[in-house]
């Protein structure tokens, strides 16, 4: 089944794994609109697709996405310059590693902003102008999947965006509007760079039984997923296991990390 035709509007498309996905789609002859906070990665990403595609549209906004009202102004400036969107692909994400009693509630507040109301509020700008039969692709993580020791900010946001894709993907079922909901393990992204260095040795060791994807596996995968409108794209065969145990997971698991911690 291919993608509907028209435009992508990609939030957190300078890097990471909302870049890939911005390149693969341009490859594919998808018009691409590029939102994200800072003005030199978003407009090299932007140079970057163009000699990837040359002669492809494309359009960039500096944006927030926890900033309802200027993201609606920057998606309507999108929509006005590229046409109605047939692809939103929700990848702006942050992460803030470390032991609950050591992060503050302001963080906390911070990582679900961007990471769950940034969609939210993405969503809620692009629906009132997506083609028929949109696909939309929310990027969420193995830590959606299962509490990890030292995410204890992170995961919780990540669970609540798969709350809302199971939701969505019913009501928006009837306008022809397919949601898929990506959970990569650790992927090679700058954010994952900065982030290493952070976590807590143990949420390292367990990490490190996912091993880590290429940000163009997971936007390759995420595609696939888009267009043969499946709910679910589970990019790596121990996230696979770690959804098909579903609760039986959750014992063992626990076990793990307090094994990994007490070694430690």
């Amino acid at each position: 089944m291919p993608l509907p035709q028209g435009p992508a509007i990609i939030t957190g498309g300078s890097s990471g794994i909302g870049l890939a996905t911005a390149l693969r789609l341009a490859e594919r002859g998808h018009p691409i609109a590029l939102l994200a906070r800072r003005d030199a990665p978003l407009h090299e990403a932007a140079r970057w697709i163009g000699a990837q595609s040359p002669g492809l549209p494309i359009h960039v906004e500096i944006a927030d996405v926890t900033d309802a009202a200027g993201l609606q102004a920057a998606i309507r400036r999108c929509v006005d310059a590229l046409g109605p969107p047939g692809i939103v692909v929700c990848s702006a994400g942050i992460t803030a590693p470390g032991l609950f009693a050591d992060l503050t509630p302001e963080t906390h507040l911070d990582v679900m902003n961007v990471n769950y109301f940034g969609c939210v509020n993405t969503l809620r700008a692009t629906l009132p102008h997506l083609l028929p039969k949109a696909r939309i692709g929310l990027i969420s993580s193995a830590a959606g999947l299962s509490g990890l020791y030292g995410y204890s900010a992170y995961a919780p946001s990540k669970f609540a965006l798969r709350g809302l894709a199971e939701v969505l993907r019913v009501e928006l079922a009837p306008q022809g509007i397919g949601v898929t909901l990506c959970m990569p393990p650790d992927t090679d992204t700058p954010q994952l760079a900065a982030e290493i260095p952070l976590r807590p040795a143990v949420t390292n060791r367990i990490a490190a039984l996912g091993g880590i994807l290429s940000a163009d596996q997971v936007a390759t995968a995420l595609i696939r997923g888009m267009a043969a409108n499946r709910f679910l794209v589970l990019p790596d065969r121990s996230i696979k296991a770690l959804h098909l145990f579903g609760g039986l997971s959750g014992p063992p698991m626990r076990w793990l990390q307090g094994w990994f911690l007490r070694r430690s």
